[in-house]
């Protein structure tokens, strides 16, 4: 048993999960918000309005300095959002828009006077607000919103639209614990906002019933049958018991929450104010979102004829604009047209050049436009040819990549033999050998051309020997003759080079010094060796 309610639970759920998103879905959505800089008490009238339309509203939409209108309209289709309520501050006044998505209309209201919750709740005794009541919508009251005129109905109509249409005959009385009343007044053309919680009460009985049935005891004490409790009241303030007479006393079709409200029986609804509260001005309704025409103007009045005259003025412009596009289309047309006989054109040209030529038929001829699949060239032999024929000799292989050697009639494929150098011409030097081709003009000799044997390189110099460029014969002279202009100490002898610089002894270079102290260590080895 236990387990096929369970399962009941389970399918109840579902199905009750999947009708709230239904309704939830095709009732209406709002977002109130603000443009700009509003200050303190409106941005708390904001708050306000969004608790007004809960719970089909964003109660914690973030509004940024950067966001502009078009952000907001984008959001909203994803979300369901079907009404705007935006609020700004001037200098003046405070304004609100009311919008309908996506295509309008839009209308524009001078908030002349208003009053936050907190502002109205601080006014009363003992006020009726709690959290429960905004989980449901609030009931929408209407009152002479039937006068005729175009601007009137158009703003019931918008006002209808904002909260969700209820069924009467599929009702559920305890889902109504709020109701926002709108009245317009035709005199002042103000429409006043006003927001209630709504309670009910049984009718019928006396004071002392209702106390004993909401389970608060009086004082008896000075009773002397609990009859007198019941029939006269006595020992109770007058604030315990409204007034309730043929205007707020119903019968009531269901059963409602609370004690002693029952089906056909008589109950009075009661009402009590808790905020916010707004007087507002109609100041124009534009046609679309934000933009468009004006359909009313509270202050600017246009006659027929000048009415006539913005309307020819806006066809005169569709209509240049509709001539625009289509000059602009035919423009492009027309270019489009020239490029394909220009290009049949080309076309005609080259296949009457090839003809001539002889060189390619009409079916070889290509469009020379299109490079797709085309193989890259290749480079033909008749530059190799030229250079043996002016030079008389076979290119090296880096100059034509491309073209192939010419091989005698019943050769076989050979290696490519390294090229001989001419008798006047030594192989490449060194690098390191030399720092720079001027130095063999300074000493008079040639860098390249007639020199001498046994690896003579700058004039009469004479080939160096190993790394050491310093001979111990020349007595550390680098460049030109002994004695010459070259020569740093030119007319000293071997070891004289020292007494000009207090008595030092000649510089021998690196390899020199290497040489006697290797001397000097092998003396000192045998010395050792014959003592020991």
């Amino acid at each position: 048993m236990g387990k096929t309610k369970t399962k009941n639970q389970k399918k109840a759920r579902e199905a009750a999960s999947v009708l709230a998103e239904e309704s939830y879905s095709t009732v209406p959505h709002t977002f109130v918000f603000q443009r700009g800089q509003i200050g303190k008490n409106v941005g708390q009238l904001v708050l306000d309005m969004r608790r007004v339309m809960e719970p089909f509203t964003a109660r914690s939409l973030k509004v940024r300095k950067k966001n502009i209108l078009k952000d907001f309209v984008a959001v909203a289709g994803p979300l369901g959002i079907t009404h705007f309520s935006i609020f700004t501050k001037t200098d003046n006044c405070v304004n609100m828009r009311l919008a309908r998505l996506p295509k309008g209309p839009t209308l524009y209201f001078r908030v002349a006077k208003y009053t936050l919750i907190k502002d109205v709740i601080s006014s009363l005794k003992r006020h009726r607000m709690h959290d429960q009541q905004f989980t449901h919508h609030p009931l929408l009251v209407l009152n002479n919103f039937g006068i005729e005129g175009m601007h009137v109905k158009l703003m019931a109509t918008m006002f209808q639209n904002m909260f969700p249409s209820i069924n009467v005959h599929k009702l559920n009385l305890n889902c109504i614990k709020r109701c926002v009343l709108l009245n317009y007044d035709p005199v002042s053309q103000e429409v006043e906002f006003r927001h209630y919680s709504l309670k009910v009460v049984p009718v019928g009985m006396s004071r002392g019933v209702k106390k004993l049935m909401q389970e608060k005891f009086p004082n008896m004490s000075k009773l002397e049958d609990i009859s007198e409790l019941l029939m006269k009241g006595v020992n109770l303030s007058e604030s315990e018991a409204e007034q309730d007479g043929d205007h707020n006393i119903t019968e009531l079709p269901q059963v409602y929450s609370g004690r002693g409200n029952m089906a056909s029986q008589q109950s009075a609804v009661r009402l009590t104010e808790i905020g916010p509260r707004m007087t507002l001005q109609l100041v124009k309704i534009l046609e679309g979102m934000g933009e468009g025409n004006v359909l009313y103007h509270s202050t600017i009045s246009k006659s027929e004829e000048e009415l006539q005259e913005m309307l020819n003025r806006k066809e005169a412009r569709l209509k240049e604009k509709a001539e625009r596009k289509r000059k602009q289309e035919q423009n492009v047309a027309l270019k489009k047209e020239k490029r394909d006989q220009n290009k049949k054109r080309s076309l005609e040209g080259i296949k009457r050049k090839g003809q001539q030529e002889g060189q390619v038929s009409d079916d070889e001829v290509e469009d020379p436009g299109n490079q797709e699949d085309k193989p890259p060239a290749e480079e033909s032999e008749d530059e190799a040819d030229y250079y043996r024929q002016a030079v008389g000799e076979e290119p090296d292989e880096d100059m034509f990549p491309g073209a192939k050697r010419k091989r005698g009639p019943g050769q076989s494929p050979k290696p490519f033999k390294k090229r001989k150098l001419s008798p006047g011409k030594g192989p490449p030097q060194d690098r390191k050998s030399f720092k720079s081709p001027d130095r063999g003009k300074k000493a008079g000799g040639q860098r390249f051309g007639d020199r001498k044997a046994g690896g003579q390189r700058f004039g009469d110099r004479k080939g160096v020997e190993g790394r050491n460029r310093f001979r111990k014969s020349e007595g550390g002279k680098r460049f030109g003759t002994k004695g010459g202009k070259g020569n740093r100490f030119a007319g000293q002898k071997k070891g004289e080079t020292g007494k000009k610089y207090g008595g030092q002894k000649t510089f021998k270079g690196r390899a020199g010094m290497k040489r006697q102290k290797g001397a000097e260590g092998k003396k000192d080895f045998r010395h050792k060796k014959g003592k020991s």
